[in-house]
């Protein structure tokens, strides 16, 4: 029997190469060994998204994307994190389980805190519960489904580690194994993606490229990523150029060395090495592109596929929830 892998994705914003790189297409190999669930977070996309029509838009999106990159639903677990309820009775059940402590020591919401004290600010200014308890949402969802493996950065493995604790916590209490133990598996690919300015590629900096950005608008985008103020005859280092790094990325290691070259001779400008960049990019995602545009424009299909995953969902989920309610005695 196959282990299982679960993989989720916020509707927070248009998806992008990051997103591709770290999370959407290493998930995607792991279906080929493990039995896997992908769903669309987009309960935890409430702590931060307040308006119906961009959450709704976004969530197709985020649906769009996967399925354009190969996401088949015949094969894999597919579906909207609102479509299961047990999800959210059963972050109830942890919530019993889960120290207050625990919650503070959270990254998301230490981050937040330390901000709002930076500012001048009170320390829960602008801090939902949501946000306070979005790691025990985040671990219903991962125990919910019996969840051996979760691919994850580093930034994130504290989310596992906490999943681990309520599930011990409750195993412990009713003296057996009701839930199964989850494990991170680090994806260092994740650390590695630079965005237009050099940091960390993410929503949060606006320094996002979209794989799915028509030609015109991609091109344009790429001209815009930020690199030093070194002249076209000058030799440059590609190990510190945020063009390169992207490059590198995609270019098999053959593009890789030839690109190398161009930088140390000297001769070649950013603006030839952006070039370069977005002639690979065009090639790695005009497929997918295509293919995105397809999907999106039909929604009903989109709602289709969903519906048919929730149905498996809970199928699962459900027997899940009767371990639980058994085991409590309710």
């Amino acid at each position: 029997m196959k282990k299982i892998a679960l993989t989720g994705i916020k509707p927070t914003g248009t998806p992008h190469i990051g997103n591709y790189l770290g999370a959407i297409k290493p998930a995607l190999e792991l279906a080929k060994n493990y039995d896997a669930r992908y769903f669309i977070a987009d309960y935890h996309a409430l702590n931060s998204i307040k308006d119906p029509k961009s959450l709704n838009e976004l969530t197709y999106e985020i649906a769009a994307t996967w399925l354009a990159f190969g996401l088949n639903t015949k094969e894999v677990l597919f579906y909207k994190q609102s479509d299961i309820p047990e999800i959210f009775e059963l972050s109830v059940f942890l919530s019993a389980f889960t120290a207050k402590g625990l919650m503070n020591r959270a990254h998301a919401y230490k981050a937040v805190v330390a901000a709002n004290k930076e500012n001048n600010k009170d320390d829960d200014f602008n801090i939902n519960m949501g946000l306070f308890t979005y790691p025990v949402l985040m671990a219903a969802d991962i125990l919910m489904f019996d969840t051996n493996v979760v691919p994850v950065g580093k930034d994130q493995k504290q989310h596992i580690e906490i999943a681990v604790d309520i599930a011990q916590a409750i195993n412990y209490n009713y003296k057996k194994e009701i839930l199964t133990i989850p494990e991170p598996l680090i994806n260092q690919t994740m650390e590695l993606i630079p965005g237009l300015d050099g940091r960390k590629m993410s929503k949060s900096y606006n320094n996002v490229i979209s794989p799915f950005l028509p030609t015109k608008k991609l091109r344009k985008l790429v001209m815009k990523i930020k690199t030093n103020s070194q002249g076209i005859e000058e030799a440059k280092n590609p190990d510190e150029c945020n063009v390169f790094a992207l490059y590198k990325l995609f270019a098999s290691k053959s593009e890789q060395n030839d690109l190398r070259k161009r930088y140390e001779a000297g001769g070649m400008g950013w603006g030839n090495a952006k070039q370069t960049l977005f002639e690979k990019l065009e090639e790695v995602f005009a497929p997918y592109r295509e293919n995105y545009n397809t999907i999106i424009n039909d929604k009903a299909e989109i709602d289709r596929m969903l519906r048919e995953g929730a149905l498996k969902a809970r199928e699962i989920s459900s027997k899940t929830m009767q371990r639980l309610r058994n085991s409590a005695g309710l």
